[in-house]
């Protein structure tokens, strides 16, 4: 899993079929100190994310895929969650 923050929509009237009525998010990468690290990327959005919000997003194909749900796609990153805190102490 990685880091990211939500930084804008992405609206394709022409796409894959296979992504047709998903919901495409800007995403830029995020260090742990909340740093960009990186271009943003696109990234399926099945959690409901909203803007800016600090997300757990995969950017492995396979599981992009599986998240999706519609077989082999054009797809290789997906929003996993919504990060609400973190928290680096250790007790």
């Amino acid at each position: 899993m990685l880091i990211g923050r939500v930084i804008g929509n992405v609206v394709a009237t022409k796409k894959n079929l296979k992504l047709d009525g998903e919901k495409l998010l800007l995403v830029q990468p995020l260090d742990l100190s909340g740093a960009s690290k990186g271009a943003p990327l696109i990234a399926i959005d099945r959690v409901g994310v909203g803007p800016k919000e600090r997300v757990l997003y995969t950017q492995d194909g396979r599981t992009a895929q599986q998240i999706l749900g519609r077989g082999v796609s054009g797809v290789d990153a997906a929003i996993l969650g919504v990060i609400d805190e973190i928290d680096f102490s250790h007790g």
